[in-house]
């Protein structure tokens, strides 16, 4: 049976894992901390804007299981907000139990606080990757989905300092990159503005701390917008984001607040001493990042080449899954992506052909155009999603982009992909 190594447990890795489970491989999941989802643990948006087509097209194929977990604990849908339809809400404190289950059940062998630190090679080929205690882990092939952000020298350099995000470096060891330790040159993105990285866009108060009426409004309607008195405002606030898609006037001139379980704030950072002055915020805190009045964690700093079939380029058996495979933002673009991934190592260790998504489908659009984009410095200075930004419009200018459920599973049919990830390649 051939054996997949997925080295990171985020929603990549976690998809990853799935379909090449499905696929009928052996797996193993090495996750650096002591729960799985990684950002996803603080993020808790799915389906809003073109989130919605991709999440429908990606049950069409198959692979539908990271997308019904969160369906299964959601607190809100169909909520609208500045710039965003239809978005589904998920409980952050409630979904990395059912995704840890949903791995689990499927006979995934998941090994926690197992910090990938080195790689043993042949030739241009990976034998295994070890871990920070010596112990070695062998493969046929290798998926990376071990992310962009940290280690806190990074944020110290290119941020505000560490600022105890939900990675939480300072206690499980930093990111090592796979593609970095074989010898290959990875690419940083950056801003409009040319700063290297970007900041996460968005922290998380403690909802509790929030004035009563604010609370019952998020209970309520999942969604909250307070006017920033004109002198608090942050002029510089929406060029640190990663998350282009919410560089709106609304997210400067408004504190907008959604509820994932927390209150989720929708800027980088924001002054605690400002905030506790706007109307309703006096006893706010903090919940990730602790240190989210003064900044954020920062990303998209080794970024891999990559094939259309995500196959990491000057490496023979190495895949690469979320932010690995280019400036996309979201928890949507990384299950698709590192579905994609995880299908792809299996099928590279059984000698088949590889498969690349057609553009006809959003998911292969967004795969195709970004690894067109990163070629170019410009492109590495923009971030691309689903739901907003350069990439949202690029869905709508094709006709990509629809709600309509059975247009996009119609869509997956004519393409002759339908269940395509539910079908075991290992016979």
């Amino acid at each position: 049976m051939a054996k997949v190594v997925v080295v990171g447990g985020g929603w990549s890795g976690c998809a990853a894992a799935i379909a090449a489970r499905k696929a009928g491989a052996e797996v193993l999941l090495l996750e650096r901390t002591d729960q799985l989802l990684g950002t996803g643990l603080v993020g808790g948006i799915m389906r809003n804007n073109g989130r919605f087509t991709a999440a429908e097209e990606a049950i069409a194929l198959g692979a539908g299981e990271l997308f019904k977990a969160c369906d299964s604990v959601a607190r809100h849908v169909n909520v609208d907000f500045p710039g965003h339809k239809h978005a589904t809400l998920y409980d952050v404190a409630r979904i990395e139990p059912k995704v840890r289950g949903i791995v689990r059940d499927l006979g995934v062998d998941v090994r926690f606080e197992t910090r990938v630190s080195d790689i043993e090679m042949e030739g241009k080929k990976i034998t295994a990757v070890k871990g920070e205690d010596g112990e070695v882990f062998t493969g046929d092939v290798f998926v990376e989905c071990t992310g962009t952000a940290g280690p806190q020298g990074n944020c110290l350099k290119y941020g505000n300092g560490c600022c105890m995000c939900i990675l939480r470096c300072p206690t499980f060891g930093p990111r090592v990159s796979i593609a970095a330790k074989a010898g290959i040159k990875e690419m940083m993105g950056g801003s409009a503005v040319g700063t290297v990285g970007a900041m996460s866009g968005s922290c998380k108060l403690l909802k509790e701390s929030l004035a009563p009426e604010i609370v019952e409004q998020l209970d309520s309607k999942g969604v909250a917008v307070i006017p920033i008195p004109e002198e608090l405002r942050k002029k510089d606030a929406l060029t640190f984001k990663a998350c282009q898609q919410y560089a709106l006037p609304d997210f400067a001139e408004n504190v907008v607040l959604l509820d994932t379980g927390h209150a989720k704030l929708m800027t980088s950072f924001f002054p605690l001493e400002k905030l506790r002055k706007i109307p309703g915020f006096a006893n706010a805190r903090f919940e990730d990042p602790y240190s989210g009045g003064r900044g954020n964690s920062m990303r998209y700093l080794a970024i891999s080449p990559r094939s259309n079939a995500l196959k990491t380029e000057g490496v023979d058996n190495l895949f690469c899954g979320g932010e690995k495979t280019g400036p996309m933002v979201g928890h949507t673009e990384a299950i698709v992506t590192g579905t994609l991934a995880g299908h792809n190592a299996v099928r590279w260790a059984l000698g088949m052909e590889l498969l690349e998504l057609p553009t006809s489908l959003a998911i292969g659009d967004i795969i195709a155009y970004v690894g067109e984009q990163v070629k170019k410095p410009e492109g590495l200075r923009k971030k691309y999603t689903f739901s907003g930004s350069v990439y949202f419009e690029r869905m709508k200018q094709l006709g990509l982009y629809t709600t309509d459920v059975a247009a996009i599973r119609e869509r997956v049919r004519k393409a002759g992909l339908e269940g395509i990830f539910d079908r075991p390649l290992v016979k």
